[in-house]
């Protein structure tokens, strides 16, 4: 019997309960391009998505889950970059890239010292796709009005839970880094 013309023996279909509203769980973003650069936004590589319709443009997230309970699940969200409607969306988007920053390189929200102001400056979106850090799950209707899972805020490191969860996260390393170091590092 061939296993891709006949289905009639194939197992049912694995349900998922959406991750408990609340749950920290240190994920790994990758963002899905969407072909759209403005290089005087500093978006470049093809990462920010524009829908044509309504002129909004984002970053089309995928987070994976990699470590606990809830390893290897999936969830999306979109990252607000800019709204003709006005400057909120992309606010709310620059705030939570920056928690996605103190939370993947050990930053304290508070600390303004040249090193930690370095650690929350990119280089461009593609330094983005692939940063882990620890995330805050939530829920959220879909357009059926089923229950599904989103991301859209990062733990940082003053959180009472995020060492444990986190385990060892380099810190913002010192302003005169040698060479060889990730690039926010510089």
């Amino acid at each position: 019997m061939n296993t891709w013309t006949d289905f009639n023996d194939a197992g049912e279909q694995q349900s998922f309960d959406p991750i408990p509203k609340g749950t920290l769980a240190k994920v790994r973003m990758t963002i899905r391009p969407g072909g759209h650069d403005d290089p005087n936004q500093g978006w470049t590589g093809g990462y920010a998505t524009r829908k044509a319709e309504t002129g909004t443009v984002y970053l089309n997230a995928e987070f994976v889950v990699t470590e606990g309970p809830y390893a290897r699940r999936k969830l999306w969200s979109l990252i607000g970059l800019h709204s003709p409607k006005g400057p909120e969306w992309g606010n709310m988007g620059r705030a939570f890239i920056k928690g996605i920053l103190n939370s993947a390189r050990g930053v304290h929200p508070g600390d303004e010292s040249p090193q930690a102001q370095n650690a929350r400056r990119i280089q461009g979106l593609a330094e983005l796709d692939g940063i882990e850090f620890l995330a805050r799950i939530d829920v959220e209707k879909d357009g059926n009005g089923d229950d599904k899972n989103v991301v859209k805020q990062a733990v940082t490191p003053d959180h009472k839970e995020y060492a444990a969860l986190m385990g060892a996260v380099q810190a913002a390393p010192p302003a005169a880094a040698p060479v060889g170091r990730p690039s926010w590092a510089q």
